[in-house]
């Protein structure tokens, strides 16, 4: 009689690596409670970090994407500030102006 085949989610075999890689636990004392054939962690664990290449490339494109993006909104403050600036300076003026017109201090 066979096991019926385990399926582990994505995060459960990023736990799993993570368990043999950064806590040093041997692959034989991962596989019985995980069901996991040493030779079937092993293929596992090579696709994952080929794949790994991916997930960084994905991961600087969005921090380029995230810099474009507060570069953007900098420049659009920066050019709100400068026009508030060039308002209060013409409504400055103009005060002044009356001032001088009117004869007040």
């Amino acid at each position: 009689m066979t096991k019926p085949r385990r399926h582990h989610t994505p995060e459960e075999k990023v736990a799993i690596l993570r368990r043999h890689l950064l806590d040093k636990v041997p692959i034989s004392d991962l596989g019985d409670p995980y069901g996991i054939h040493p030779t079937l962690f092993d293929n596992g664990q090579k696709q994952f970090l080929e794949n790994g290449t991916a997930a960084c490339a994905q991961g600087g494109k969005r921090r380029r994407a995230d810099s474009d993006g507060k570069d953007r909104q900098i420049a659009a403050r920066e050019e709100k500030r400068r026009r508030k600036h060039e308002v209060r300076s013409e409504l400055m003026e103009e005060y002044v102006q009356l001032t001088k017109e009117l004869g007040e201090p």
